[in-house]
């Protein structure tokens, strides 16, 4: 009679190693999943990253300064003006077409 309650031990030992062992599966899965998700997520940064590179290297040479003088001059018929045309100002002097000085007396 000393046997049943072995028996009821063993069986008892038994589905609990059955539920550790269930557990263990169940948190390698879920951390194994969170790691493809985590490997995921840092190809799209990368990816992102170097998309980023490329549209910082478009925009600078969208802005370059050739090129702006370019589409200004075929686009709006801009032109650098000639330097006979060119009036160059400093504080204190009257430039072509301003008011003359009062003398002082």
């Amino acid at each position: 009679m000393r046997g049943a309650p072995v028996i009821r031990l063993n069986a008892f030992l038994l589905a609990l190693v059955v539920a550790c062992a269930l557990g263990v599966i169940t948190s390698q899965h879920h951390a194994r999943k969170l790691f493809i998700e985590l490997e995921t997520e840092q190809a799209a940064a990368k990816k992102l990253g170097e998309e980023w590179t490329q549209l910082q290297l478009e925009q600078s040479t969208w802005a370059t300064h050739k090129r702006i003088e370019a589409l200004a001059s075929k686009s709006l018929g801009m032109r650098l003006p000639d330097s006979a045309t060119t009036v160059i100002l400093t504080p204190g002097t009257g430039g072509p077409g301003s008011p003359a000085r009062p003398s002082a007396k």
